[in-house]
């Protein structure tokens, strides 16, 4: 009788498939792990006979420890939620039940020809319900692990927030003696298509064999399963919400590739944090800081809402712009914008400006529009990324004196902020 785990050869009408036993939802379909990763599920009546090729390896007793190999480095994996290490074994589609080494070992098994295994469970989320506080606990767990002498640190974290996450710990950590690298996963572990693994394993070969000393992020780099690039902490962006290679390098350019198959590491740029030889950490961030992305029809309400913020990231249109003009009758509320936005930065509150478009940067000097913001005290982020900015605010604010902020804002500091965008004949590629 075959179980979940066994390596089957299934005979239909159509032809002979041959994969590892997976455990299926429906009792009417067998489900299979081909050798290429994929998924494959069959009527139990089309089936003519299924055979067991290979017997699985029987699942290791609960509480055995893995003893480490003292010619392997040893790195330390955090964890915050989402799919990166779903507690599900990509080997027999059964459920995890703890996040320990021992299970990201049985879940990912190359691990252990890689490096020796610590981790922690920091949190289990969403990344959706993020706060600055977790980006915090996040940084204070890198101190720790980095003092405990482990090679590097992946953080596994749920994507729809891992660039922002990226960005926050990019500003907590100024220096670095190993590398730190965010990692996430697009399709969950029991699902053929899953690129967990993949992001995971090259991943762990990057802080294993590199020189890099800063925050980085580790994904996909095409829809295939042939290398893993490692993207700038405050420059990447997520353009697509379910491809594998949904994160893209924003006015940059990718760090460095690793491919999958022959664990090769190639720097695609000598532009990176190298490793230094102390930890320096700033985990600070200020609460009050808020992010108002531009919108036709606005009020003037929407500005006066954050009254009382330290900060205010405003995500403009084009060049950094914010409706506030009156042409016609139809627009008179904007009349009232302009004194919002001025009230709130009399009130103290940092009022950075960014643009909604997703390539290039805002330039305030260009049209009327935006010299009347500057005129009101907002200040330009460059070609920040909004949400980078948002963090890099709530740092900024949570390390230093308001009045430096204001002047640190349009400073670069990891690479967010570039003085000059090169053209590119085709930005998207």
């Amino acid at each position: 009788m075959a179980n979940a785990g066994d390596y089957v050869k299934i005979h239909t009408k159509k032809g002979v498939e041959e994969g590892i036993l997976m455990p299926s939802s429906d009792e009417n379909v067998v489900l299979i792990k081909l050798d290429s990763g994929y998924n494959l599920g069959f009527e139990k009546k089309k089936i003519t006979k299924m055979n067991v090729v290979k017997k699985g390896v029987k699942k290791e007793e609960k509480g055995k420890r893995i003893v480490k190999d003292k010619n392997l480095p040893t790195i330390a994996i955090l964890h915050t939620g989402g799919t990166i290490a779903s507690k599900v074994d990509y080997r027999t589609g059964g459920v995890a039940t703890e996040f320990s080494p021992e299970e990201l070992i049985k879940l990912f098994p190359e691990l252990k020809k890689i490096a020796n295994v610590e981790s922690e469970l920091i949190a289990q989320m969403w990344s959706d319900d993020l706060r600055f506080k977790h980006f915090t606990l996040i940084a204070k767990a890198v101190e720790k692990y980095v003092k405990k002498g482990v090679k590097g640190i992946i953080v596994g974290i749920g994507t729809d927030n891992l660039a922002v996450a990226a960005a926050a710990l990019s500003f907590m950590v100024e220096k670095s003696p190993v590398p730190i690298v965010l990692v996430g996963a697009q399709r969950s572990s029991d699902r053929g298509s899953s690129d967990a693994g993949m992001n995971l394993i090259c991943a762990a070969e990057f802080v294993v064999k590199s020189d890099f000393g800063g925050v980085g992020i580790c994904m996909h780099e095409r829809s295939g399963d042939n290398n893993c690039l490692i993207l700038s902490a405050s420059k990447t962006y997520k353009l697509h919400s379910s491809r594998r290679d949904a994160f893209r390098p924003v006015n940059s350019e990718a760090l460095a590739k690793i491919n999958y198959k022959t664990r090769e590491i190639k720097f695609l740029t000598k532009d990176y944090p190298h490793k230094s030889k102390e930890l320096v950490v700033k985990s600070k961030m200020e609460e009050k800081v808020g992010l108002l992305k531009i919108h036709v029809n606005m009020f003037p309400e929407q500005f006066s809402f954050f009254q009382g913020y330290k900060g205010l990231v405003i995500e403009g249109t084009g060049l950094g712009h914010t409706p506030g003009q009156v042409p016609n009758p139809d627009c008179i509320v904007h009349k009232k914008i302009y004194p919002a936005i001025k009230k709130l930065v009399d009130s103290g509150c940092v009022v950075v400006m960014t643009t909604q478009c997703i390539f290039g940067g805002v330039n305030m000097n260009v049209y009327d529009k935006g010299r009347d913001l500057l005129s009101l005290g907002v200040v330009s982020g460059g070609d920040m990324l909004a949400n980078t900015a948002l963090v890099k605010l709530s740092w900024l604010l949570g390390n230093y004196p308001q009045k430096e902020v204001v002047r640190f804002v349009g400073k670069d500091f990891r690479g967010e902020i570039n003085k000059n965008i090169s053209y590119e004949e085709d930005f998207l590629k």
